[in-house]
């Protein structure tokens, strides 16, 4: 059963709207927040939501702290690797030169750390997170736990094969960060594992070899935007479908966020002309990727008791098996479950609460969130926060599918009689897993008092 129409469906499936959207995004190329691909970007979206007939479009600016890169390299043993392997400084990074004794920490948990002598050494930690730990481990946890173990600086090897340096925010709020950052791909960290020491110096007794981390860039202030419309009858409560238009600034951003911009403005599109018991609105925030910073703008700035619920699109698109993180609202949960059933669609759901996605900004305040993405095989990002998150790693038929159950999802939640309560920020805070605690802790992000 599926809670659009026939025709309304049938349009999904036929249209390249959406498709032609996220093409116009990808093709600004930098999408950076607060530089002028992310304003381009916005422009995008506004005019989208123009076309597909939704009202009281704004664009709102609001300050971030920039990040611009500039150069970095990394030199080992008077060899500069740089020369041959693309090495780039992490978001949040400050610029500086260090050098110490290279130390490897594997996966970079709280066990890798512990008992270690890393007081002026330079550390380097893999993008990948065991799968039986339960818990993703985030770059910047790795590297604030570096810098409080005395690192001097960090270096973030890829565990994804292709020559692919990865990036990713370090400093969030607390900009820049204590020490200089760079991302080296899966390849040059087993070159460095294989032939410089790192850990195994270090269990022999032996001291390892001295590395050279080298980054030049800015942090200055600036303005980023959230782009915003709505669709439906005038409610005094609404449903947010949201996204991030930001990405990083060595790719496209097809997959992280483009797919998820375009979906938004689609979902607007094919609901737009349906009788709605709740007015939706369509926000695509700025500055996820270096903070969540749109997200908490427009979270500190609106009345969240009128917020029935928010559906945040991330990461989906690369396939049309979609995935939903509930952040421990059931009644969500279920939602998308019973509309899965409906069209008979595969689903998976992860229950336990994430402070990684725009959500978190409402998660933490207790407004019932999801993160919507789209299921797919391999461990952590896959293509995405590197130079392959372009768009032929993407496919029309897919965005196509995800926008239909997402739609009827929207529908589903904005039904009159479907409640979805609100929880307590105290709620909230016992039920976050205690990683998850010692990550924003150590981040610098906990949202709560002791």
């Amino acid at each position: 059963m599926s809670r659009i129409p026939k025709s309304v469906a049938g349009d999904a499936i036929t249209s390249t709207e959406s498709w032609e959207t996220l093409e116009a995004l990808v093709s600004i190329g930098n999408r950076m927040a607060g530089q002028d691909g992310e304003a381009s970007g916005a422009r995008v979206v506004a005019d989208t939501f123009e076309n597909v007939g939704a009202r009281e479009i704004e664009i709102n600016e609001f300050q971030i702290p920039g990040w611009w890169r500039e150069s970095s390299s990394l030199a080992v043993e008077d060899e500069d690797l740089s020369g041959d392997h693309e090495v780039i400084a992490l978001p949040g990074t400050p610029s500086g030169e260090e050098t110490g004794e290279l130390v490897d920490v594997g996966y970079g948990l709280a066990a890798d750390f512990e008992e270690r002598d890393l007081e002026g050494k330079v550390v380097m930690a893999s993008s990948e997170t065991p799968d039986d730990h339960g818990r993703w481990i985030h770059r910047m946890e790795k590297y604030a736990s570096a810098a409080d173990a005395g690192a001097v600086g960090f270096i973030f090897r890829n565990h994804v094969e292709g020559c692919l340096p990865p990036t990713g925010e370090v400093g969030y709020h607390n900009r820049p960060g204590p020490i200089p950052a760079v991302g080296v791909s899966a390849e040059v960290g087993a070159r460095l594992l294989r032939e410089y020491g790192g850990a195994k110096a270090e269990t022999k007794g032996e001291k390892g070899t001295e590395a050279t981390i080298s980054v030049e860039c800015r942090n200055e202030p600036t303005n980023s935007r959230n782009v915003e419309a709505v669709i439906g009858p005038e409610t005094e409560t609404e449903v947010l479908v949201t996204a991030h238009v930001d990405a990083h600034d060595i790719s496209e951003g097809a997959n992280d966020n483009g797919a998820g911009s375009a979906l938004v403005a689609e979902i607007g599109r094919l609901l737009c002309n349906i009788n709605l018991d709740t007015r939706i609105r369509l926000v695509t925030f700025g500055s996820e990727e270096i903070g969540l910073y749109g997200a908490y703008h427009w979270a500190q700035t609106h009345d969240l008791d009128s917020v029935k619920c928010v559906i945040n699109i991330d990461g989906a698109g690369n396939s049309r098996n979609l995935g939903v993180g509930t952040n421990g609202f059931a009644e969500l949960g279920e939602t998308f479950e019973e509309v899965a059933d409906d069209l008979r669609v595969p689903l998976s759901t992860h229950e336990g609460i994430s402070p990684h996605g725009d959500q978190w900004a409402f998660v933490q305040e207790g407004v019932p969130s999801v993160m919507a993405y789209s299921r797919s095989e391999g461990s952590g990002r896959g293509w995405g926060h590197t130079h392959a998150d372009t768009l032929d790693k993407l496919d029309i038929r897919d965005l196509r599918a995800l926008a239909i159950v997402l739609s009827n999802a929207v529908v589903a939640v904005a039904e009159e009689g479907r409640e979805i309560p609100h929880k307590s920020r105290e709620q909230i805070r016992k039920e976050i897993d205690d990683g998850y605690v010692e990550e924003l802790k150590i981040g610098g992000r906990w949202p709560y008092d002791e």
